[in-house]
């Protein structure tokens, strides 16, 4: 499977400083210590799939988790923690993972409320899975962690949790890497109808804001989440013991409430919790990044995603997009990890 990469979307700022920033953004092999001192590595080469599972799972208290996560690389090294989205989990880096140990980086994976090993350390919390509380999420592993500033690097979910902590906490932000780009959102920019075609894309949002949804995610949830994967990445060939691996995170007890309430969330038909809403009403505003960031999109994605031209100026600091061709589709980490894993090289070196 080809994973060519096309980065000619839009560089860095200035004529003067475009050569220079886009060499940077080029040098494939160096990952950059928390001090910011570089460190030369070179990535070896990987096929999508080689890797089945990993090393070493953990857990912390976090927050009001109790977070399950994988971990690889040095304990010294530079940190980098890959998030996931819905309906995936921690597999969709399972290649990606120990490339990025091997360049010598401390990498983080782990599991979002309400799937895997991740649970609540209270019966009392709201499953709220609302942005901002799965953003505060990450920030309060990152504080359990001990990691004050860390590359972030998503898709789906996963890259607007990193987006929200890129735009309103950058300082424990080193760089991002978002596929699809800028995914912050707001109840009511929610409320604005699309066009007819775009809004059949939606279709499991509106299909979670019935109590009939509800219902058939929850007795139907693998069989549910196997379609999201074939709609998504319509020319990913994956097989049923790729999909079990990550459909076994589903079993979740909270899942099924996380995630619809996420959705219904969206559309203004739930409620989030109060101590989310100063974040809210400064994510309504659409809050522009200024940390490096390189931004991804598989040539196949077959979910909603916006045109990288739309979203391009919301990041002013140093950034490039790069399209990975072949056949890609939206779970790009787990589709091309090598392709995913050099952006985050590249990009932690700015």
């Amino acid at each position: 499977m080809s994973e060519d990469i096309n980065s000619d979307r839009r560089r860095f700022f200035g004529t003067a400083a475009m050569t220079i920033a886009a060499a940077q953004f080029a040098l494939s092999g160096s990952a950059s210590a928390q001090s910011g001192k570089a460190k030369p590595a070179e990535l070896p080469k990987i096929k999508p799939g080689t890797n089945t599972s990993f090393a070493t799972l953990k857990q912390i208290e976090a927050g009001v988790l109790n977070v399950g996560y994988a971990e690889a690389g040095p304990a010294a090294g530079p940190p980098v923690i890959l998030l996931h989205g819905w309906p995936y989990d921690i597999h969709a880096f399972v290649d990606v993972a120990p490339l990025l140990a091997s360049a010598g980086y401390r990498v983080i994976v782990p599991y979002v409320r309400g799937y895997g090993t991740t649970r609540f350390l209270s019966s009392e919390t709201v499953r709220n899975g609302q942005p901002a509380a799965i953003a505060v999420d990450t920030i309060a592993l990152m504080d359990a962690l001990k990691i004050e500033r860390a590359t972030l690097a998503g898709f789906d979910w996963g890259a607007r949790t990193a987006d929200i902590i890129a735009a309103l906490w950058p300082e424990r932000c080193k760089a991002l890497v978002s596929v699809s780009g800028y995914l912050i959102g707001s109840q009511e920019a929610g409320k604005m109808p699309l066009p007819p075609k775009a809004e059949l894309q939606w279709w499991y949002q509106y299909y979670f804001a019935t109590e009939r949804g509800r219902a058939g995610y929850e007795k139907y949830r693998h069989d549910f989440a196997k379609l999201i994967w074939q709609i998504a990445s319509p020319k990913w060939d994956f097989d049923d013991a790729t999909f079990d691996r990550s459909a076994a995170a589903f079993d979740n007890p909270d899942h099924v409430g996380i995630v619809v309430h996420n959705y219904r969330w969206r559309l203004g038909l739930a409620e989030g919790e109060a101590k989310y809403d100063d974040l809210e009403k400064r994510l309504a505003e659409a809050p522009g990044i200024t940390v490096p960031t390189i931004t991804m999109e598989g040539d196949a994605n077959g979910a909603p995603h916006p045109d990288p031209s739309a979203y391009a100026k919301k990041f002013s600091g140093r950034y490039a997009h790069r399209t990975i061709t072949g056949g890609i589709g939206h779970n790009l980490p787990q589709e091309a990890p090598q392709a995913f894993a050099e952006a985050v090289v590249d990009v932690a070196e700015i």
